[in-house]
């Protein structure tokens, strides 16, 4: 008998067959991942197209890859230009500021797909993702852009599993959202600060920090790792190491948040 979450593949795969194709916007995290290899083996590759927006929010690793999962694997995929900072009102980091980047994506993305003969694009949310803040799914909305894997009633951990028995690289990365979410609402985002959270964010992974956030705070930087690791992160010569490097990349101050890892905490205020 199969597992409940094997039975929400299947109903997965029929809903995505019932599309006909799809542009799967493709950001190399978890659920989008997932959804990609759903869609090619539901619909077949010729009927599939990832599409991954390019923009200084969107680290180089990850965009890495992107390209290199698609390449691997033989599915087509196209880049999006699409530089949030030039949306109007991105830069202030209004409440609404993820609707207002989705809006733009999605109208890229969706004009992409029309040049290229398919039907819908399909975004990544979960099942989860109804329980935080998330304005952006107003943009998906508006689009009509689809959301199988909530079509399918699946929730992260189902997906983390299924992706672990389909033998995706991805089953147990650890989530990542854009690095606009690092700052608090009402700082304005800029090219510089998005640069100085990415490399303080990939020093943190290359020491070997598996989840980690570093949200900032005018020029401050506040550290959130998963609080088995925290005490970790406090050893003297690892402290050491990441305040001296963090001020290199422009922080004034180096804080650890003690109460650890944690999504969307910086809607903690809203």
């Amino acid at each position: 008998m199969k597992s409940n979450a094997e039975q929400k593949y299947i109903k997965l795969t029929e809903y995505l067959k019932g599309l006909g194709s799809v542009a799967v916007a493709f950001s190399s995290g978890v659920d989008s991942t997932f959804l990609l290899f759903a869609a090619c083996e539901a619909l077949g590759k010729d009927n599939v197209m990832a599409i991954t927006a390019r923009s200084c929010s969107f680290p180089k690793r990850e965009f890495d890859e992107t390209v290199a999962f698609c390449k691997e694997r033989g599915i087509r995929h196209e880049i999006c230009e699409s530089e949030e900072l030039d949306i109007e009102g991105f830069r202030d980091n209004p409440k609404n500021r993820c609707y207002l980047c989705k809006r733009e994506l999605f109208e890229k993305i969706g004009q992409i797909a029309e040049d290229n003969g398919l039907k819908y694009i399909a975004e990544g949310s979960n099942v989860d993702d109804e329980g935080d803040y998330r304005p952006g799914l107003i943009a998906v909305k508006e689009l009509d852009v689809k959301s199988p894997l909530r079509e399918a009633g699946l929730y992260k951990a189902e997906i983390r599993e299924l992706s672990k028995k389909l033998g995706l690289p991805t089953w147990d990365k650890p989530s990542f959202a854009c690095l606009a979410s690092r700052f608090v609402y009402g700082e304005t985002i800029s090219e510089e600060k998005l640069t100085m959270v990415e490399k303080a964010e990939q020093l943190l992974l290359d020491m070997g920090f598996r989840q980690v956030r570093v949200r900032i705070h005018g020029n401050m930087a506040r550290i959130e790792v998963e609080q088995e690791e925290i005490s970790r992160i406090a050893e003297k010569d690892n402290r050491e190491k990441i305040a001296a490097a963090f001020k290199e990349y422009g922080f004034s101050y180096v804080t650890l948040d003690l109460i650890g890892y944690r999504t969307g905490s910086m809607n903690e205020v809203l």
